[in-house]
């Protein structure tokens, strides 16, 4: 659902993490331009992935959307303090999020 929601954005390729430490292993693999994180993987924790990200001094600037089911104000101002550019609940609306997506491009090529 979420890929399918961000191909609205034109020419992306999109890649896809079963856990936290593939999501790792993929940015080693690939460029990337932003990546979509749940705090729920296996592995993993969400916030851990978000941690090395900030981090790592290739992925440090990199945009992070926080996508996840959690929606409490303690898992969000957790996500926010990792560095989460921004911070979206579960269940989400596949327009709301590809011009999520589409902003935070835009703010990170300037």
């Amino acid at each position: 659902m979420v890929a399918a929601s961000l191909r609205t954005l034109g020419d992306v390729s999109f890649a896809e993490a079963a856990s936290g430490l593939e999501a790792v292993e993929r940015l080693a693999m690939a460029e990337t331009a932003m990546m979509v994180l749940d705090l729920n993987m296996p592995d993993m924790h969400g916030l851990e992935v978000l941690r090395f990200v900030r981090r790592h001094p290739l992925y440090h600037a990199l945009p992070v959307i926080v996508l996840t089911t959690r929606d409490d104000p303690g898992s969000e101002r957790a996500a926010t303090e990792a560095g989460a550019t921004l911070y979206l609940t579960k269940p989400f609306a596949p327009a709301a999020l590809a011009a999520h997506a589409r902003s935070v491009l835009t703010m990170a090529t300037r």
